[in-house]
């Protein structure tokens, strides 16, 4: 019998999609296990970018290159992370599952172990764009495990927590990375993510996944799509990640990226609008309810967005580094576990838009308490604020994309589609977040730096004070007045820098907290308007059991 032939599933067993594993009844302990080896692979899927993206600062010395050099390690994971799902989808849905978690976990294990004996900027860059391209699939093995811990009637809550736990990643990088870089350098991040990766390995060969479905996926125009979608993407990254650091006016390529990557990204849509059976769904990714979901899942990596280009930047320009951050991280570690908890525990699928509004009022609510920042604030003061973002992180993005998986299922087609938006939305709305938030940023340090300048005159008693104090203060460093006094015109310009830093922060924190506000009434009146103004939806018609989907076809 052909491997492609469909099994006689019981109905509690059928896969849910394409590609993905059955669903048998497990003991309670098994399910237990597969939770613990979900949460083990989601973690050590983020792990790799986190500590990454925590070190970049500490990461200079050891590869020994600029700060705005080191910023191409996570653009290059995000780069070929985001489009992978086009065809990891298929190659689950053609060769099966079992070969997809065994083939990528080796292959992480493999790129995580060349990160031992990386030692200059180039080759980890190159590692970091391979360990790009196999970290994306263990989320979605993170989430098949999860799903087999849940049973049948709360299987969507095990969605919920997978996509909670894969928040996990950057806090914990936070609070013990600096232990690892003490340990080892650049190697001591590593050498724990090998040994995350090695368990990781030895749990899924002692409890593999339930055996699923095989299809005949793959057709010969996909690999034009991908061709034509993956160097678009990663064009785009590029552009994003370093307008802010280089600024957009100022680097031709970063604008040349940018409209490579507008032309290869249409050209794909292009060939996969007129495709009999196309890998992307161009008029279902069109669709005014999916454009609305993917905004939404858009606007929360911008809001999110502030823990890193806000909170971590800002504490940084007062000049804490990361070991000062631990007991911060570790708050919104524990707040995000809690928004877990609360997102599993009450997600309802009748009521799906009201968690999200409230998650959105939380965040508003923190970044606007941060707006009140000083040049004094430290950690102890972004507690409650960072703990609110954090939990409202985690309880809102589950059941948005519960509502998305809901019309996936009833079209399994859309699958692929699917995990690439999804993926999409989540990579570059983290980078379009941090590239607008870190703009802003700047554009307003000028604004506050040239205010609080022309307000600084020599015929200001005050400014005068302050000027021979700073003079004072080098008296045992030089005895030349004329040294002693610029010395301390200095120290009076770093000071109008730092307090025009503070300033702009706070306009960001700001601007983040008017987002998730607007989006919260979005959200709000969106409920209300199909609540009680739109005509009840037609039940949609039950799939035959046997139907299959639509990667039976054959031809293009």
């Amino acid at each position: 019998m052909s491997r492609f032939a469909p099994r006689d599933w019981h109905p509690d067993e059928r896969p849910v999609l394409p590609g993905s594993p059955s669903t048998p009844a497990h003991l309670p302990l098994v399910r237990v296990a597969y939770f613990l080896v979900g949460t083990l692979l989601t973690l050590t899927g983020g792990l790799g970018n986190a500590l990454v993206t925590a070190n970049l600062v500490n990461l200079q010395g050891t590869l020994g290159a600029y700060a705005t050099e080191t910023n191409w390690l996570p653009a290059a994971f995000v780069m070929t992370n985001a489009s992978m799902n086009l065809l990891l989808v298929k190659f689950r849905q053609q060769f099966g599952l079992r070969a997809f978690t065994e083939l990528f976990l080796v292959l992480y294990a493999l790129v995580t172990f060349a990160h031992l004996f990386v030692g200059e900027l180039g080759s980890a860059i190159a590692v970091r764009a391979a360990h790009g391209m196999v970290g994306a699939a263990l989320s979605t093995l993170g989430l098949y495990y999860t799903l087999q811990a849940f049973p049948k009637p709360i299987r969507f809550r095990g969605t919920v927590v997978s996509l909670g736990i894969a928040q996990l990643p950057l806090p914990l990088a936070y609070i013990f990375s600096s232990e690892l870089l003490q340990f080892g350098e650049w190697h001591g991040l590593y050498v724990f993510e090998l040994g995350l990766t090695l368990l990781a390995l030895a749990c899924v060969l002692a409890l593999p996944l339930p055996p699923g479905d095989h299809y005949k996926a793959f057709r010969p125009l996909d690999f034009v799509t991908f061709a034509l979608f993956a160097p678009g993407v990663a064009l785009l990254c590029a552009g994003l990640t370093f307008g802010r650091v280089l600024w957009w006016t100022d680097t031709p390529w970063v604008g040349l990226a940018l409209a490579g990557a507008l032309v290869l990204i249409l050209a794909a849509f292009f060939v996969e609008h007129t495709r009999r059976t196309p890998l992307l769904n161009i008029r279902w990714l069109t669709n005014g309810g999916i454009l609305r979901l993917a905004l939404g899942m858009l606007l929360v990596r911008v809001v999110l967005a502030e823990q890193g280009v806000g909170a971590v930047n800002f504490m940084r320009s007062v000049g804490l580094n990361n070991d000062e951050l631990a007991t911060l991280f570790t708050v919104v570690l524990l707040s995000t576990i809690a928004g877990i908890v609360v997102a599993a525990a009450t997600t309802s699928l009748q009521h799906l838009l009201a968690p999200q509004a409230i998650a959105l009022v939380i965040m508003a609510l923190g970044a606007f308490i941060d707006s009140h920042a000083t040049s004094q604030t430290r950690p102890e003061q972004m507690y409650i604020s960072q703990g609110m973002l954090g939990f409202g992180g985690a309880l809102f993005l589950g059941p948005l994309v519960v509502s998305l998986i809901g019309q996936v299922i009833a079209n399994p087609g859309n699958l692929i589609s699917f995990s690439v938006l999804f993926s999409l939305t989540q990579n570059l709305g983290g980078l379009i977040g941090t590239s607008l938030l870190g703009t802003f940023q700047v554009w307003r340090e000028k604004f506050h730096s040239n205010v609080l300048v022309e307000q600084l005159s020599a015929l200001d008693p005050d400014v005068i004070a302050r000027l021979q104090a700073g003079s004072a203060a080098f008296v045992r460093a030089t005895t030349d007045p004329a040294a002693r006094a610029h010395l301390g015109l200095s120290s009076l310009a770093s000071s109008a820098t730092r307090e025009a830093n503070v300033l702009a922060y706070n306009d960001v924190f700001l601007l983040i907290a008017l987002i998730a506000s607007l989006h919260a009434l979005w959200v709000f009146g969106r409920g209300a308007w199909l609540t009680y103004v739109a005509p009840p939806a037609p039940a949609a018609p039950p799939a035959a059991p046997g139907a299959q989907p639509e990667t039976e076809q054959v031809t293009d």
